[in-house]
């Protein structure tokens, strides 16, 4: 028995609702989110009726909780071509109640003032980490914090748009402000306060690299980079590399080439100074019994004094870090 002719639907790799798709929707908005699952799960496409359903009733998405909007969402962002569903949330304007920011980067382009699509490069960011999960090294399982980050790396762009001289467009500190609204959205959609603190700060720090140069970083700067990143820097590796959409051959290969040479050069720091556990050379026990106080600010505002002296010169030394942290407490000003 095949009431709803459905292996016609699955032989045209269509998606269709039992009933009416306005009946199914109002029955559970849900519905709709897991519609866009699907496409980006099985590479189907909605029946021109369940589009049209979609795009009157997508306001109705907001009469669900967060939780579960937040579970559809994951689990699309995961399936094997995640785009697929997202333009179909932004099509139908199903994404102007989830992330909002998303639509938000179809920025108006004029003939004076040339950039780049930011929603259409955005999509291209996320294809490309999910490429780099398993080519580049380590490979790893879809990854939700990766593909997240990839997705609103420049959600900040539209609130830092400035028009230039000459017809340059700018978003100067846009990953600042980007950090913050992802914060906020992912908050939202109640996602683990983990997932939420990964994913900002990969959008955070998705432009330090270009700071790198040809090079031109210190020791010092890359230790920096290693502590910024803390347990994200495998992430950070491959969202700062999906990054690059340049169609230029001659660009994108020196930039791999200049990416490869930062990472070859964390992996010397790393095994030579054990940069994953980043820590000073004297600890805050330490630091009472040398200075003679008790626990409090002090011992704080000396560890950290000493973790910037780590950063700048690499191991000090139980020693020297003695001999330099009484030299600092003395000249420290009293009070």
């Amino acid at each position: 028995m095949d009431p709803f002719d459905g292996l016609a639907d699955l032989a045209a790799h269509t998606l269709r609702t039992p009933a009416t798709p306005e009946e199914s929707f109002a029955d559970d908005p849900l519905r709709m989110m897991r519609a866009a699952r699907f496409v980006s799960q099985l590479g189907v496409s909605v029946a021109p009726e369940v589009l049209v359903a979609m795009t009157a009733m997508a306001d109705r998405i907001t009469m669900v909780s967060a939780e579960r909007v937040r579970d559809e969402l994951s689990k699309l962002l995961l399936a094997e071509v995640p785009r697929l569903g997202l333009e179909l949330m932004v099509d139908t304007g199903l994404a102007e109640h989830i992330v909002p920011e998303l639509p938000a980067l179809q920025l108006e382009i004029d003939e004076h003032h040339r950039h780049k699509d930011v929603y259409e490069h955005s999509l291209i960011v996320l294809e490309q980490a999910i490429d780099l999960e398993t080519s580049h090294q380590p490979a790893s399982e879809p990854d939700l914090v990766l593909r997240l980050a990839a997705l609103l790396h420049d959600i900040g762009k539209p609130r830092t748009r400035r028009f230039e001289h000459g017809g340059r467009v700018s978003f100067h500190h846009h990953e600042v402000v980007g950090a913050k609204l992802t914060r906020r959205r992912l908050t939202a959609l109640r996602y683990p306060r983990a997932v939420v603190d990964d994913v900002s700060t990969l959008v955070e720090l998705h432009l330090r690299f270009h700071g790198y140069g040809s090079g031109e970083w210190t020791d010092a700067a890359v230790r920096r980079y290693v502590r910024d990143a803390g347990d994200q820097l495998v992430q950070l590796h491959k969202l700062t590399r999906a990054d690059c959409t340049t169609r230029n051959p001659r660009k994108a290969a020196a930039l791999r080439r200049t990416y490869d040479n930062l990472e070859d050069r964390i992996a010397v720091l790393t095994e030579a100074e054990e940069l994953a556990s980043l820590r000073p050379d004297l600890d805050g026990n330490q630091i009472m019994g040398i200075l003679g106080i008790g626990p409090g600010r002090e011992v704080g505002e000396a560890y950290r004094w000493l973790m910037e002296r780590r950063l700048d010169e690499g191991p000090l030394g139980p020693e020297r870090a003695e001999q330099e942290l009484r030299a600092w407490w003395a000249a420290r000003p009293a009070g």
